[in-house]
């Protein structure tokens, strides 16, 4: 999984937004529109991100798929929460 954070995280221009998700998602549940409010940026800007994470099995959803569906990280991505941490860390 190692490889696939690296891409999702450092080879997309993507990336930084989806590690401020991931970052906010590693605190507690969120739906998309407290996502939108929390990281200041466009509610179809955190959709898209969101359903990147979702089919790369980083984060995972509970509801309907509508307005108040949460978002958490999947538990291969609380397993390799280091590996974001050293990404951003090397980013900056």
């Amino acid at each position: 999984m190692d490889k696939l954070i690296w891409w999702v995280f450092a080879g997309t221009a993507g990336g930084p937004n989806r590690a401020r998700i991931v970052r906010a998602l590693n605190e507690r549940p969120y739906n998309a529109n407290q996502l939108a409010e929390k990281l200041n940026l466009n509610y179809k800007t955190i959709r898209h991100h969101l359903k990147t994470l979702e089919e790369n099995k980083m984060i995972d959803s509970s509801g309907e798929k509508k307005y108040g569906t949460l978002y958490f990280l999947t538990s291969g991505m609380e397993e390799n929460y280091h590996v974001l941490n050293e990404i951003i860390k090397n980013l900056l």
